[in-house]
């Protein structure tokens, strides 16, 4: 079994930065991808950002490229959210998911384990 823990999240002003973060623990893949997707009120969930187990592979959604950062320690099993130059529309619950393979896929479906979430909010 999996536990995906994440912390971070927060009240932020338009503009400016937050980071995330995502510990996994438990029995998993040694090759495993990691993502990030949120879910704001009434809207379904949305896809963010992916990680491959290296690191050599990245995948954003067009509406965070450029501003938002995924990348991961290795050693701590941890993988980061760098948020920039946040927007209103960035609030949204994020949920940190793992998938036992490598490529980082922008569909959910391809997840096992998920995190309880953490709340982003951003204020204009």
């Amino acid at each position: 079994q999996v536990t995906l823990v994440e912390s971070g999240g927060g009240l932020v002003l338009a503009g400016g930065p937050l980071r995330l973060s995502c510990s996994a623990s438990g029995r998993f893949f040694m090759s495993y991808a990691m993502g990030w997707f949120r879910q704001a009120p009434g809207k379904e969930r949305e896809f963010v950002a992916a990680i491959s187990r290296c690191g050599d592979n990245t995948n954003y959604a067009d509406s965070v490229k450029g501003r938002f950062t995924i990348s991961r320690d290795i050693a701590k099993n941890t993988v980061y959210l760098q948020m920039n130059s946040l927007k209103p529309e960035d609030t949204a619950v994020y949920y940190c998911a793992l998938r036992g393979g490598s490529i980082p896929y922008a569909s959910s479906l391809h997840y096992d384990s998920w995190g309880q979430g953490t709340q982003v909010t951003v204020s204009s």
